[in-house]
């Protein structure tokens, strides 16, 4: 597998690309929706389509190590995914579109992407990072028993795997979004302890 994703210079210019005068969104789908870490003009309820929030990629960084590495969401592709749309003050959003850069691409396991987002009532072009598949740091569908086990071993830079997961569950029932397989997997890792 590759360790580094496509054209570094490129993916830079996808994710700054923001010529014209419309909106500038961005997508959150995991900790981004309740911890940012940036200003933002409106932050909305949004749907994606073709990509689901999944524990799909190795944390060597932020929730385990090389020795003994955690699981962190991705998009990946197919089906659905709801999560938080941000309109960012197009005076700031270089800064926080490389502040986002700095934050999700510490090992490149994530590519950035223009997308179509659904809000209510209407549909917006975002900006979010998702699973890159040729990157080394890229699981893909695991089994079960490995995903909670991986989430029970896993400790990094910001924390244990495990309370990564039981935020993302509590903050998404407090944002009002439905993951029934999220509550499931926090089941079993909390029934494994």
């Amino acid at each position: 597998m590759n360790h580094a994703a496509p054209d570094e210079a490129a993916q830079r210019v996808l994710l700054h690309d923001i010529g014209g005068d419309g909106d500038i969104w961005v997508f959150g789908y995991g900790s981004l929706m309740w911890q940012p870490g940036f200003d933002y003009l409106e932050r909305q309820p949004a749907l994606l389509y073709g990509y689901h929030r999944s524990f799909c990629v190795y944390s060597e960084y932020y929730r385990g190590t090389q020795e003994r590495p955690g699981l962190v969401l991705g998009l990946d592709r197919g089906g659905c995914c709801r999560g938080i749309a941000f309109r960012l003050a197009r005076g700031a959003a270089h800064d926080i579109l490389d502040y986002l850069w700095d934050r999700e691409m510490v090992t490149a396991v994530y590519a950035p992407k223009v997308i179509s987002l659904h809000l209510a009532g209407r549909r917006v072009m975002g900006r979010t990072f998702v699973a890159y598949r040729r990157h080394y740091q890229y699981a893909g569908r695991l089994p079960d028993a490995k995903i909670v086990a991986m989430i029970r071993q896993g400790v990094g830079k910001t924390g244990t795997n495990i309370a990564y997961l039981e935020a993302t569950a509590a903050h998404l029932d407090t944002l009002g979004i439905a993951d029934d397989p999220l509550h499931r997997l926090l089941d079993w890792v909390r029934a494994a302890g």
